[in-house]
């Protein structure tokens, strides 16, 4: 036997570790170091991070992808419920859909106002500049509403149209030709007053559109804006997005269509 054995030990057999630990030997320790090193950050570390990561979704998803707006007024009546005052529609604008494809009559959209549309607009943001600060932060990340006069109207003409003039029954020309436009008030009192119409003609500019409120008699639209430069249109640039569906409250949610207006 020699010197450098134990009594009663096997030579075969292993001794003991170095590192005092014969079930997990080098290898072992270092697994055991790393799965410490894995072990999740502290929470208050971790929660900031997910509240950031979040928020960041929010932003990509509200630029690039869509935005939910509440209705303001009855103009859009009634299509999309808003009042003065009270809980109005809550709809979904599609930021894709105009990537692919121009904005054409009959669609509803949402779009930034001309200044022309602007006067008299009044902030939505506080005269606290700490408060006015976390609003416009909020605003760029989608948690508040942009301080802009964003509207929602429906698209009647687009450019090298000409809008304006009143059909015997009372209903819009657009190139000489009366719309058909199921979505109007039923109301033939409503729908078919002249002053509906009875306006222009306007030729609408090329990369411009004409835009009208469902409820002709409370909609403050392209017919109150014809002395400005674009003729009371809204530039491309400016519309925001399509009006895809009415998500609250749950017992309006729905599509909101865009018909072929021009086929009466």
């Amino acid at each position: 036997m020699s010197s450098t054995e134990s009594p009663g030990q096997n030579p075969s057999e292993p001794g003991p570790r170095e590192d005092g630990d014969p079930a997990r030997g080098v290898g072992g320790g270092r697994r055991h170091a790393r799965a410490a090193e894995k072990k999740g950050q502290p929470w208050y570390i971790e929660i900031p991070m997910l509240v950031v990561i979040a928020l960041v979704l929010v932003f990509v998803f509200q630029t690039f992808v869509g935005r939910v707006y509440q209705i303001p007024s009855e103009s859009m009546e009634p299509t999309l419920h808003g009042c003065a005052g009270c809980t109005g529609d809550r709809i979904f604008v599609d930021k894709i859909s105009y990537r692919f494809g121009d904005p054409q009559p009959g669609d509803v959209v949402v779009f930034e106002g001309p200044d022309s549309w602007n006067q008299g607009y009044q902030s939505i943001r506080s005269d606290n500049p700490v408060i006015r600060t976390l609003q416009d932060i909020g605003g760029v990340i989608g948690v508040v509403p942009p301080d802009q006069n964003d509207m929602v109207k429906r698209v009647i003409a687009v450019g090298g149209q000409t809008v304006g003039g009143c059909s015997p029954d009372g209903g819009l020309l657009v190139d000489g030709e009366p719309l058909d436009e199921p979505y109007l008030n039923a109301d033939p009192a409503v729908d078919r007053n002249p002053l509906n119409c009875a306006f222009g003609p306007v030729t609408v500019p090329e990369g411009n559109y004409w835009v009208m409120g469902d409820n002709r008699s409370n909609s403050a639209d392209s017919r109150y804006h014809m002395g400005d430069e674009f003729q009371g249109t809204v530039p491309e640039g400016n519309i925001i997005g399509k009006v895809q569906a009415i998500i609250l409250p749950f017992n309006r949610i729905g599509s909101v269509p865009s018909p072929d207006i021009t086929a009466g």
